[in-house]
């Protein structure tokens, strides 16, 4: 059974970080391209970052960039994402998603999520 675990949220102020993580199970993570997306309570959900099966690919989404940073570690199949100089319109759920071979932005090119993990940013 393919899992995908995220961790690391929380409540933060305003220009405050988090490191959020996801450990992946029951599949052999480490050739697909893994993705961070998040949701807002009234808006659909959102690409923030992916990154390729190699870790030498990376993309972000215009808001995030300068100020997240995904990165992977396939010996222990978990992904990263280190949030920094977090605003308050970061709130948001946070999924982690996987996918085969390819980096892609758009959630319905994605197989397999998390629960998500929530995180709040106040002003």
């Amino acid at each position: 059974q393919v899992q995908l675990v995220e961790s690391g949220g929380g409540l933060v102020q305003a220009g405050g970080s988090l490191r959020l993580s996801c450990a992946a199970s029951g599949r052999t993570f480490s050739s697909d391209a893994m993705g961070w997306f998040r949701q807002a309570p009234g808006k659909e959900r959102e690409f923030v970052a992916v990154i390729s099966w190699s870790g030498r690919s990376t993309r972000y989404a215009d808001s995030v960039k300068g100020r997240f940073t995904i990165s992977r570690d396939n010996a222990k199949n978990t992904v990263y994402l280190q949030m920094n100089s977090l605003k308050p319109e970061d709130t948001a759920i946070y999924y982690c998603a996987a996918r085969d071979f390819a980096i892609a932005t758009t959630p319905t090119s994605f197989s397999f999520w998390g629960q998500g993990t929530q995180v709040t940013v106040s002003s």
